[in-house]
């Protein structure tokens, strides 16, 4: 039943498929450009270990857009589903459970962050910034980071009342990640007593199994770790979002 809601989102798509996929290519075009390639020119490689600023940064960007993607899908797309567009509620007077609406959109939310991603990583490689095979790993690993981010916040989007409420997120727990996760320097260069931190943000794990993929150097017990701790946030949000669709969508 759920792909009934699944096909729907992508019946959606359909409307505007070509303009996201132009954005979904032109993004990480600019930001390897201005951010990689332009800024990164002033870092020497002896800082990062022999890698070039724009190794360093792309893999670690790629994970950090597939959680902003994942946000947009999941927090905006699910309460304007419920609250303003009203899609849920038409879904919910069909035979539709609030469970099959929830499967269906999170599956369409993975699509989305998925096509995304395989658009960065392609960019990513045609910059030449990654060194190894393993870069075709960094789609699903950056899936795995969209998805440990979308499901929790799917179950608290559909709880939020106020539209403006969702921003509040971004301002003060995803925007503040960026800056500690890794995404655009080294760790070393946080102060001691925050790196700790930084080591249970599910988009350092992210970022760094998307690196070590990128550049040959993962190990499978890390990789494991990484893996493993997005997944239980993920499951841990599908749980979350069963119950939060029951209470929200039985009208």
């Amino acid at each position: 039943m759920f792909l009934r809601e699944f096909s729907a989102w992508m019946l959606r798509y359909r409307r505007t498929w070509r303009s996201t996929i132009v954005v979904s290519v032109a993004n990480p075009l600019l930001f390897l450009l201005a951010i990689g390639a332009g800024l990164g020119r002033l870092v020497s490689p002896e800082s990062l270990d022999g890698m070039s600023y724009l190794e360093f940064f792309a893999p670690g960007m790629l994970a950090a857009a597939a959680m902003q993607n994942a946000y947009i899908e999941s927090a905006f797309r699910v309460n304007s589903a419920l609250r303003r567009e009203r899609g849920y509620v038409v879904a919910a007077a069909t035979p539709l459970e609030p469970r099959d609406i929830m499967a269906g959109h999170l599956l369409f939310m993975a699509f989305r962050v998925a096509s995304s991603a395989l658009a960065f990583a392609v960019v990513m490689v045609a910059f030449g910034a990654s060194r190894s095979p393993l870069v075709v790993l960094t789609v699903p690993a950056a899936l795995l980071t969209g998805m440990a981010f979308a499901t929790p916040l799917a179950a608290w989007a559909v709880t939020v009342e106020r539209f403006a409420t969702l921003n509040t997120i971004f301002r003060f727990v995803l925007m503040p990640m960026y800056l500690l996760s890794g995404t655009f320097f080294t760790l070393d260069a946080l102060p001691e007593w925050l790196r700790p931190v930084a080591y249970v943000l599910p988009l350092w794990h992210g970022v760094d199994l998307c690196r070590t993929l990128s550049l040959g150097t993962a190990t499978p017990v890390a990789s494991l770790i990484h893996v493993a701790y997005l997944t239980a946030l993920a499951g841990g949000g599908v749980a979350a979002a069963l119950v939060t669709y029951r209470r929200h969508l039985h009208f």
